[in-house]
């Protein structure tokens, strides 16, 4: 008899453990990214007022927007998502890259922008004109993120 109660006991600490690895599991948090960002190594090769809309497809990749914004200039978006089991996924960062190219084609403007405490900041600006291009397309891929004001952002 006393060997069934230790069967037992020993069933009852192996489902309790279960039961509590299963709860920890449930509450730790999931990332997730979507979109493409190119490497910057890659990034740092482009030249401004060299490379054209042909070389930088060559050595980055077509951004996932291209096709939407004939001759505006390439956007790359990734967004970085956090879950919980219970809960519906949370963006909680996102990053764009603009090339912006002139009308013949060649790289004009090559800017990385990012999110600080809900502010869109200019993580990096290789330009030769400080009028960002494509703003209004930059406003619409920040503006559904939280409640950030992207008129204020880029003095619009």
């Amino acid at each position: 008899m006393s060997y069934l109660r230790q069967t037992s006991r020993n069933i009852g600490k192996i489902i309790g453990a279960v039961l509590v690895v299963a709860l920890v599991a449930s509450c730790s948090a999931t990332y997730r990214n979507h979109g493409y960002m190119p490497p910057k190594e890659d990034v740092d090769l482009i030249t401004v007022g060299q490379d054209t809309r042909n070389s930088v497809a060559t050595s980055i990749g077509q951004p996932g927007t291209s096709g939407l914004l004939a001759d505006s200039g390439y956007y790359y978006v990734r967004s970085r998502f956090k879950s919980y089991l219970y809960n519906a996924p949370v963006e909680i960062d996102r990053e764009v890259l603009a090339i912006t190219f002139d009308d013949k084609g060649v790289v004009r403007n090559v800017e990385r922008f990012g999110l600080e405490n809900g502010r869109v900041i200019a993580l990096e600006r290789r330009v030769t004109d400080s009028n960002i291009q494509g703003v209004s397309f930059l406003k619409q891929l920040f503006g559904s993120f939280g409640r950030i004001d992207i008129a204020e952002q880029f003095g619009g």
